[in-house]
């Protein structure tokens, strides 16, 4: 210490600890690597080639083009949508629970079937009542909603502006949660990774609220013509399931083919723990943010963004 006063003048505080350097690092490369995700971004490919495709072959039927033909088959499309829309910009950053979750089922005792369940469980609470409770009120206001308008704000669609207001608020919350699980800010839910999960089940939910999808849309004009709110709640509630059923999947079969070692190596060092779940939080939290408040401004003429030669 005292030679580090003689070389800098500085006497080394707790922000020059090695563990707030290494934190800075992680912060650093995960801000990096959501910028990066979202210069790449391809929404063509994700929405068309890979949204639409399984889509298509799910249903037996052009899902864009075909008429939705009551009210079980809706139900059928909700679901097939949602798993459709898995890899959307608008449901990517649903990847960012598989931290969370880990960390959460690393607490817990039993085995791994049971560290498995009690995670997902959690999110799906969180998951659904956010979904649930929009699908109701969605269907009760209607085109009222700027989601179901065909408006527009200049040349910007009036539904695209509340989905840059609905997921950059929501990427700042996982940018929050992802400081926060690292020790750079407060954390609300220190020693309560259960918690955790849930509220994030809900920002998961949450992105319905902003979901300029095409087919989720499709579904979101059928649910209102129904002018049955109930029915609009479940509809919702499972598109948000076939978003996460990948995410639940891997994280599934990463905890029964490892047999639980998995949770429990990552249990074993609470610093492994805050990196996994505090990085991928924050890297998608930036996506989100850079993606829907930088780079959909810019495709509008407002603002630049880097554009790739697959996406001009």
């Amino acid at each position: 210490m005292a030679t580090t006063q003689l070389r800098t003048g500085v006497t080394p505080g707790p922000h020059l600890t090695p563990r707030r350097a290494r934190n800075g690092r992680v912060v650093l490369f995960s801000i990096l690597a959501g910028i990066a995700l979202a210069v790449l971004w391809s929404y063509e490919f994700v929405d068309s080639v890979i949204g639409d495709n399984v889509a298509n072959n799910l249903l037996g039927h052009d899902a864009k083009k075909t008429a939705i033909a009551g009210t079980t088959a809706g139900l059928v499309f909700a679901f097939v949508s949602g798993l459709a829309g898995t890899f959307t910009a608008c449901n990517i950053a649903m990847a960012a629970s598989v931290g969370p979750l880990s960390q959460a089922g690393a607490g817990q005792r039993g085995g791994p079937l049971r560290r498995l369940l009690r995670p997902l469980g959690w999110l799906t609470v969180g998951m659904v009542a956010v979904s649930a409770v929009y699908g109701f009120v969605g269907v009760l206001l209607g085109d009222r909603l700027p989601q179901l308008s065909t408006d527009k704000v200049g040349d910007v669609p009036v539904r695209l502006l509340q989905s840059s207001v609905v997921f950059g608020l929501i990427g700042l919350a996982l940018i929050y949660l992802g400081l926060a699980a690292l020790g750079v800010l407060p954390d609300l839910f220190r020693d309560r990774p259960t918690a955790r999960v849930v509220v994030l089940g809900g920002l998961v939910g949450g992105f319905l609220i902003g979901r300029p999808y095409p087919l989720f849309n499709k579904l979101f004009h059928y649910a209102a013509d129904t002018d049955n709110p109930l029915y609009g709640s479940l509809a919702f509630v499972l598109q948000s399931v076939g978003n996460v059923v990948f995410v639940a999947a891997v994280f599934a079969v990463v905890v029964l083919l490892t047999r639980g070692r998995f949770l429990s190596w990552l249990g074993a060092s609470p610093r492994r723990a805050a990196v996994v779940t505090g990085s991928l939080l924050v890297a998608l939290g930036v996506f989100n943010v850079v993606y829907w408040d930088v780079r959909l401004p810019a495709m509008f003429g407002i603002g630049w963004f880097p554009t790739m030669w697959y996406n001009a």
